[in-house]
């Protein structure tokens, strides 16, 4: 570390989202720290780019670099560093310590960010609503207790977790009040997937860089703040309900990765979602986890509901599934809401895509190679995008079943006949967490 007359160097491993969150909550314009880089996974195409100097605030009149992570032990041994703060989301807990080998090996200390720093307080009530691994069903947990302080007479404000994909200048404090917005704000498809639906449904929504000037922005708006969590990151609100979203398809998952642990250890309420389509041994070890490492947690068992308003066109087709990125990338799933509906409905074939997928997809594919009869929606910009829709195209098939959160019909030229899946909690967890929040003090 420092030897007492010289600033500590650090090294802040992210990407593009929690690392610059823990940069300004507890590096910036704090001496004697001094961040002499950021190193980026994760997500294509954050590395190379600067945190901007009007950001990063004095004592970064150049701002700060943001390097691939293959170059850490470089990076560390060039930039001198003394201490490396882990700050990203959704990796084993081995992973965690591989990296810390590293960091240790290269000569720096290893740190994580505790909670008690870069939670934020509120003068408004808040909700938080996070998960053990991305994709258990954040985003619909959401809009169903957005539903509900709604229907109480509350204005909400929807914070979501950070997606700065574009110019972090232009990106410090966003507010989504319609659907043109994200045009404006030039949004990708990851972006859209998670603001779209909030947009639609009449819930006005913040994102963005800088989380302190987005919350007393979302707290001039809004007599409740909903954070709607990202991956399965802790919140950057400090929350008077925490909810945490588990996922019974991948049991021991809530106890095995970072930080989704600690988000089950600190829930107030653990929602054990598609109960209907998960294996009974499988609920049972996430009920025992969570009777073990949180028995104070109120548990509900929950049903993620697929809808599809064409379901007849699916019977007897060979059908090509697109469904979210993340969910299928380092979020490990093998199944979304698409491959569901494709059973359920009767779809005579599911299409595999891997033979047909080109550019950055073909990447995808041989990065997951779990990925098998499912293609992921990945549109981190427009260059994705278009390998997005050239991989479509060239698969054969009669349908398309796009179970994204969004319709990507209406930013992507289809060659074929597309149909939309959607999926929603079910009536009776939605009235128990209803019950939940209309029962808390701070929220009457």
């Amino acid at each position: 570390m420092s030897d007492g007359n010289s600033s500590i160097r650090v090294l802040i491993m992210g990407a593009a989202g929690r690392d610059f969150h823990n940069f300004n909550c507890c590096f910036r314009g704090r001496p004697p720290y001094r961040v002499v880089a950021f190193t980026a996974t994760q997500i294509p195409n954050i590395e190379g780019r600067v945190y901007p100097a009007a950001l990063a605030g004095p004592g970064y009149p150049e701002g700060i670099s943001i390097f691939p992570e293959e170059q850490l032990e470089s990076l560390i041994r060039d930039h001198r560093v003394d201490l490396v703060v882990f700050s990203y989301s959704d990796v084993p807990h081995a992973y965690v310590m591989h990296m810390a080998a590293r960091v240790n090996a290269a000569g720096a200390a290893f740190q994580l960010a505790g909670t008690r720093d870069t939670m934020l307080p509120s003068s408004k009530p808040v909700i938080a609503v996070c998960a053990v691994r991305t994709g258990c069903g954040k985003s619909q947990t959401t809009r169903r207790i957005a539903e509900t302080l709604r229907a109480m007479g509350k204005r909400i404000a929807v914070v979501r977790h950070p997606m700065p994909y574009g110019d972090l200048t232009r990106q410090v404090c966003q507010r989504f009040g319609e659907l043109a917005d994200m045009d404006r704000h030039e949004c990708t498809i990851e972006e859209r997937e998670e603001y779209e639906l909030h947009i639609a449904n009449g819930n006005l929504l913040f994102a963005g860089v800088d989380y302190q000037e987005i919350l007393r922005a979302a707290e001039r708006e809004a007599d409740v703040i909903l954070w709607d969590g990202g991956n399965n990151d802790t919140p950057f609100f400090k929350p008077d309900l925490m909810i945490t979203v588990a996922d019974p398809h991948r049991p021991g998952h809530e106890c095995g990765y970072y930080p989704g642990e600690t988000n089950f250890r600190i829930a107030d309420v653990i929602l054990i979602n598609k109960v209907d389509t998960a294996d009974a041994a499988g609920i049972a070890v996430v009920e025992e986890n969570a009777r073990r490492l949180n028995p104070r947690a109120t548990v509900i068992r929950a049903k993620s509901e697929i809808s599809c308003a064409n379901s007849g066109a699916i019977k007897g087709r060979s059908v090509l599934v697109v469904e979210d990125g993340p969910t299928l990338t380092h979020g490990e799933m093998r199944i979304g809401a698409g491959h569901v509906a494709a059973r359920q409905f009767g779809a005579a074939t599911i299409v595999d895509p891997r033979p047909y997928a080109v550019g950055s997809i073909r990447k995808v594919y041989e990065k997951y190679r779990h990925l098998t009869d499912i293609l992921p929606a990945m549109g981190y910009g427009a260059g994705q995008m278009a390998d997005l829709q050239a991989s479509i195209n060239a698969t054969p098939c009669d349908l398309v079943l796009i179970g994204t959160p969004i319709d990507l019909a209406k930013l992507l030229t289809i060659n074929k006949p597309a149909v939309r899946i959607g999926y929603d909690l079910d009536s009776g967890s939605t009235a128990e967490l209803a019950k939940l929040v209309r029962g808390h003090s701070r929220f009457r």
